[in-house]
């Protein structure tokens, strides 16, 4: 029985439709947050299960879409960006199958389905999210040839599935040498022609501000804010102070980047003998900011430094980025401090923290060495005061509370404290936020910065050397400084112990991954095109390179679909081939003609095909009739000519 492009779908096809729709929606779904991800799962799975049974009611729909508009444009703030749009597209198909009738409408909700794990690549580029947007591609042509049967009245037969999936792998085949071409071979631009638009919610990450609070995100999240290799020497897990953002203004509560101080161009360092060498991978943070250990050498192309070496990159940073670079920990920084910056780190509001600013008059007068004074307060601190992330929010007289009143916090606190209470003392202080640290994957040989491992740690400026490292938190808590992902894992038990390898394995994995295919732009291709012998420089010759492989991969996809075509019975495809060398004679048999009538019709037009009518018979008794094979007819079916008709008995 066929069906209309209007037909009601059957059971099955409709089974099939469904199961492609949800695996479509499956990746976009583990980008969202977990609210609206839970709360769109839950709805479109009952929207799927009364759709499966029937037809949902026209009523219901309106206060679903409203009731899942509202909660995701509540969870976005009601900021637009590309996660809200994400967010608003598996909301939709969510209830997209209230609709689910026919074949048509069937076609509909695959179609729209598809735009979901291309609107996942715009959130994350991982291989899981590839993998889960190629199955769910898989399952969407499968269900599109399902829906094609019911069109033609073919009914479902065991093994089906397994047919189309084959088909479907099948095509993927003929386009792949075709895809891999482009990719590594078309000539890549340095700088993409567009951006990529905003989130609406920003990841957690550094930024050029420091507020009470602002830092428990970033501090308790374990994904990998940069990978780093090194090329010869490795510095000591305690010497991985990963310099970020520095900022100078304080406002009584919040610490800022100095805008002014941008456009300076870096201080002057003076470097000791120790270089470290190294290469950088950073992770997608979709903001400029960047990182390097103290303190670089040099900076590379696409990266510039403040004058309080504050690492900047022109363009937001929505992809995967590497970068080249050498460090060498200092020996002076900025030994000359000019009035104008030395007014700046001195710098307080009124009106704020006034038992600090005692304590700090009261030190001074006891110790008018600068150093001195430094070390009195990182021995307070390392007597009495202790780490922990659970904290009030403070108040007014911030630094106040947390000196005298809490004496507990993790670096957010310490840093400003310190700072304050440096400036107060009439030395010139400023907060520094990076990283701290990492843990070294084994299996790659590589470090790993997570996001976790994010650090504010203070700079004093004293007159025998400049810009000097103080770190108050490290004073009280340096296992929370150093510690690695490892030791975390053993102080777990065993079995945080065991899945280290696992964790190694599936991190390198990603790296690798990033290294391959996300971070693979123009510098990458023309690297690539060193090592097999071509000039990078030399634009003709890719483009001939390119023209080659692609020329190759489009025979390669003419050859499959020509393969393809061809009938896979060996005695069948003999035998039409038979009936094209008639065809050059005009004897063409008809589509509907039965075979011995189309040899009678041949033997009747040239006067008599004795030996035509006898191989047809033939075939006609090999392919409908039971008995012994024949073993000669496919060679003389092969053989036999219009032109030489002599018996085949």
């Amino acid at each position: 029985m066929s069906a209309s492009p209007s037909g009601r779908l059957d059971a099955g096809a409709r089974r099939r439709v469904l199961l492609a729709a949800a695996a479509c929606v499956l990746p976009l779904l583990l980008q969202l947050p977990g609210t609206s991800a839970i709360a769109i799962a839950g709805i479109g799975a009952i929207v799927a299960w009364l759709a499966s049974r029937g037809e949902v009611a026209g009523w219901l729909r309106g206060p679903l879409a409203i009731a899942l508009l509202g909660l995701v444009l509540v969870q976005s703030g009601f900021s637009l960006g590309r996660d809200t749009g994400s967010a608003l597209l598996a909301a939709m198909l969510a209830i997209k199958p209230s609709e689910l009738r026919t074949v048509r409408d069937a076609r509909s909700l695959l179609g729209f389905a598809l735009f979901a794990p291309f609107a996942t690549f715009l959130l994350d580029q991982g291989p899981v999210s590839l993998a889960l947007g190629l199955v769910a591609t898989t399952l969407v042509l499968m269900a599109l040839l399902r829906l094609s049967e019911q069109e033609s009245g073919l009914a479902a037969t065991p093994g089906s599935d397994a047919q189309r999936l084959r088909i479907v792998l099948r095509l993927a085949a003929t386009g792949l040498p075709l895809v891999l071409a482009a990719f590594w071979l078309f000539p890549r631009l340095a700088t993409p022609l567009w951006g990529v638009p905003e989130l609406s919610v920003a990841r957690p990450g550094l930024s050029d501000e420091m507020s009470p609070g602002q830092w428990l995100d970033l501090i308790v999240d374990d994904t990998p804010a940069l990978r780093a290799t090194f090329r010869g020497a490795e510095p000591d897990t305690r010497d991985m102070y990963w310099r970020g953002p520095t900022l100078t203004d304080y406002d009584g509560r919040t610490w800022t980047a100095s805008p002014w101080l941008r456009h300076l161009p870096p201080a002057e360092v003076e470097h000791g003998a120790v270089v470290w060498d190294y290469e950088i991978t950073v992770e997608p943070t979709e903001r400029n900011l960047l990182v390097a250990l103290e303190m670089p050498l040099a900076l590379p192309d696409g990266m510039d430094a403040s004058h309080t070496w504050t690492l900047t990159s022109p363009r937001r940073l929505d992809r995967v980025s590497r970068w080249q670079l050498q460090s060498s920990p200092p020996v002076r920084f900025e030994a000359d401090l000019p009035d104008t910056l030395r007014a700046q780190a001195l710098r307080l509001p009124e009106g704020f923290n006034p038992r600090t600013r005692e304590l700090a008059r009261q030190w001074r007068s006891e110790t008018p060495d600068d150093g001195a004074l430094v070390d009195r307060g990182l021995a307070w601190i390392r007597s009495e005061f202790g780490y922990t992330l659970d904290t009030p929010l403070p108040g007014r007289n911030a630094v106040d509370e947390f000196l005298f009143e809490y004496k507990a916090g993790f670096c957010e606190h310490f840093s400003s404290a310190f700072a304050v209470l440096m400036r107060e003392a009439g030395i010139p202080a400023r907060v520094v936020t990076g990283y701290v640290g990492g843990y070294r994957n084994a299996y790659g040989g590589y470090w790993i910065v997570r996001r976790m491992d994010a650090h504010a740690w203070v700079e004093v400026w004293l007159g025998d050397r400049g810009w000097v490292r103080v770190d108050p938190t490290a004073a009280v808590a340096p296992e929370r400084i150093y510690d690695t992902i490892e030791d975390r894992l053993g102080a777990g038990g065993a079995a945080g112990g065991a899945l280290a390898p696992l964790l190694d394995i599936g991190d390198w994995a990603r790296r690798g991954w990033n290294d391959l295919v996300l971070g693979f732009d123009a510098g990458s291709q023309q690297l690539m095109l060193q090592r097999i012998g071509f000039d990078p420089g030399d634009t003709a010759t890719l483009a001939l390179l390119f023209a080659l492989v692609a020329t190759l991969a489009l025979g390669w996809m003419l050859w499959r679909i020509a393969r393809s075509e061809r009938e896979r019975d060996p005695l069948l495809r003999a035998w039409h081939a038979l009936g094209r060398r008639y065809a050059r004679h005009g004897l063409e048999r008809d589509a509907h003609e039965a075979p011995l009538a189309w040899a009678a019709r041949v033997a009747a037009a040239r006067g008599g095909a004795p030996a035509l009518v006898a191989i047809t018979r033939r075939f006609v008794h090999a392919r409908y009739a039971r008995g012994a094979a024949d073993p000669r007819l496919l060679r003389d079916l092969r053989a036999h000519r219009p032109d030489a008709e002599t018996s085949d008995r």
